[in-house]
């Protein structure tokens, strides 16, 4: 009936092969990222800026007025800290809001919001409780409704949707205790038998698993005849029999987290609960992923506003020699810095977010993009904030409160903030994922120029192929508008933001030259060089950013009364954002990678263990990574669904 499930032993080759198969092969769509990274700046596909239409703004703009009262009448964010728990009642609350089904069509009984209006939603809440914006996010940008409503039967979205969208809360279970980002190794096995899967293994990190109904998890079918075989996703009911919450997991930050180590022991699930094909587990979850990945950036910038908010009012109260700390350069600079930045994030999210609604473009790489800048550029701002608040952003909002001052959070958005550089893909990740995607021209005509068990026929055919595309393409990098004094001229207003542009353009240009270089170069070894290709990625995220911050800027002119300001805030984060953009292009090709790389193997080979004299560990005794062998839960069931 079930078989006891082996981890997967996988070459770095093989690994390699099975996240390929799982990507989107295909580009039916523009894309202005990955025109970016080619070296066209396709500015025609992000200005003007699109826009919501009138119905969808008023239905989103209602809805946020309502989910507003509620978090300033119904959340205690301290209290959610203390006790390290999201009240019953708030969740309660918040499900007769209609908040767990914002994504979910109204005919399955949501609110239908787009995705414009649901970040909002997850910035504005996620500013009350970090741990409140991370349960709904993950309920239904990754939960059950993303890839039902993507890739789910007629029937499944009818059983499942309306309870996701008013009652049941759902969770998503890839990781385990020895599999993060490399799925080949994936061991929770899903064993056909008649009608049903039988379910074993066990999955580590899930969000939302303390209390969740519902599941999305995925499991390895073993290939037998009649069976494809492969990573696929399931639907499981999370009370069923066999399914333990062993474990509710406790973390720096985001201590209302209901995050936990869940086993499966012959748990049966019928065969129509499964998602998609076999073999098409991971798939739907890089797919799903592809707009999921903006809730995250969105709580950056509900963070990155209320960073703003604080550093404004501190700096202006708090006086050192004789004026307010906001005019000492050292911290002006830091508020400058979170000013703009604020300003792009918010510019990039409701770009991307905005295309993802019209669905005219491809926007895999930009929501990619997001999630990256959002979560590096918001933990930096946190740590700007902390540092302007000298000892009291050290110090905890409850100690404040019980010597008389006002109760700043400062400490623990920097904790909060610290889990997005490694959720839903850790910065590392996000930076080889980009990367495939920028090179994937490259890959699709020269691809069998440069593996090395292709055939000399195959290699031929490639070169002669490469030959043709790049003739054709290398020519337009060399010259563009950038060097026109006069384009972009809309953009020259009373700031004049119209360099800036021209700079992108320019910028682009060089990135692609740079990234034809280096594989001219590296050829097949290209791959490795995770250090020039997360630089790569570095500076496309800054030329998005800042062809963002413009096309925004401009829209606040022609619609809003804070069109000057926008402008101000765009040239003042485009000129901080160069900066950045000319220190990593020199680090394209001056750096310390391969003397790194000589360090790390001392390190590891015991060559500097010398150095970590005089010093005594405090951790604790156990092994490194947990005992995940399949079988029956020794443990007692910690899962506690909210009803």
């Amino acid at each position: 009936m079930s078989a006891t499930p082996q981890k997967p032993t996988v070459t770095e080759r093989e690994a390699r092969q099975v996240a390929e198969a799982a990507r989107e092969q295909d580009w039916r769509k523009p894309s202005f990222a990955k025109e970016l990274f080619l070296g066209r700046f396709r500015l025609d596909l992000i200005h003007p800026h699109p826009m919501p239409a009138d119905e969808e703004a008023q239905h989103g703009e209602e809805f946020l007025a309502k989910l507003r009262d509620f978090c300033e009448t119904k959340i205690d964010s301290a209290r959610i800290e203390r006790e390290a728990q999201i009240p019953d009642e708030v969740i309660d609350g918040l499900k007769e809001l209609g908040a767990f089904g914002m994504k979910i069509d109204t005919k399955y009984g949501g609110l239908g919001l787009t995705q414009v209006y649901y970040n909002k939603a997850l910035a504005l809440v996620g500013s009350a409780s970090p741990a409140i914006g991370a349960l709904l996010s993950a309920h239904q940008s990754i939960g059950v409704p993303q890839p039902l409503k993507l890739f789910g039967t007629q029937e499944q979205k009818d059983t499942f949707l309306p309870r996701c969208a008013r009652t049941d809360i759902s969770a998503f279970l890839l990781t385990e205790p020895d599999v993060g980002s490399d799925p080949a190794r994936l061991a929770t096995a899903a064993v056909p038998d008649g009608d049903d899967y039988v379910l074993d293994g066990v999955k580590l990190w899930t969000t939302n698993g303390v209390v969740a109904d519902l599941l999305v998890v995925m499991a390895r079918v073993p290939k037998s005849e009649g069976h494809k075989g492969g990573i696929t996703a399931f639907v499981v009911e999370a009370g069923s029999e066999g399914v333990t919450v062993e474990n509710r997991n406790a973390f720096m930050g985001l201590r209302g987290l209901e995050n936990g180590v869940t086993r499966f022991h012959q748990v049966r699930v019928p065969a129509a609960n499964r998602i998609g094909p076999e073999g098409a587990g991971l798939k739907i979850a890089l797919t799903t992923l592809n707009t999921g990945r903006l809730s995250l950036p969105a709580m950056c910038v509900g963070a990155g506003k209320w960073c703003l908010k604080i550093a404004r009012e501190w700096s202006a109260a708090r006086e050192q020699w004789g004026k307010p700390v906001a005019f000492h350069e050292a911290v002006g600079a830091k508020i400058s810095f979170i000013a703009a930045t604020t300003f792009a994030l918010e510019a990039v999210l409701d770009l991307s977010s905005q295309m993802a609604d019209e669905d005219r473009n491809d926007i895999r790489i930009e929501a990619a993009l997001a999630k990256l800048y959002g979560s590096e550029m918001a933990w930096l701002m946190a740590d700007e904030l902390v540092q302007i608040r000298g000892g009291r952003g050290f110090e905890t909002a409850e100690s404040l409160a019980a010597r008389g001052e006002r109760a700043v959070p400062a400490e623990q958005i920097l904790r909060d903030l610290r889990i997005n550089r490694i959720f839903e893909g850790s910065t590392e990740i996000m930076h080889l994922l980009i990367a495939r995607e920028a090179v994937d021209a490259h890959l699709s005509v020269a691809g069998d120029l440069i593996d090395p068990d292709k055939s000399l026929a195959d290699k031929a055919k490639a070169g002669a192929n490469a030959g043709v595309f790049y003739a054709k393409w290398l020519p337009k990098l060399v010259a563009g508008p950038g060097q026109l004094p006069r384009s972009y001229n809309e953009f020259n207003q009373q700031v004049d933001l119209s360099p800036h542009l021209r700079y992108v353009e320019r910028s682009a240009r060089k990135l692609a030259r740079s990234t034809f270089y280096a594989m001219s170069r590296w050829q097949g070894r290209m791959e490795t060089k995770q250090g020039f290709l997360s630089r790569i990625v570095d500076i496309g995220a800054e030329l998005f950013a800042m062809s963002a911050a413009c096309v925004r800027a401009e829209l606040l002119r022609t619609t809003e009364e804070h069109g000057r300001e926008a402008y101000q805030l765009a040239d003042a984060f485009c000129r901080q954002s160069r900066i950045r953009v000319e220190e990593l292009f020199a680090r394209l090709w001056t750096n310390t990678d391969d003397l790194d790389r000589k360090v790390v193997k001392g390190v590891l080979s015991g060559t500097y263990e010398w150095l970590e004299q005089g010093v005594v560990d405090p951790s604790g005794a156990g092994p490194w990574i947990a005992d995940a062998t399949p079988g029956p839960s020794k443990k007692e069931n910690v899962h506690r669904p909210i009803r």
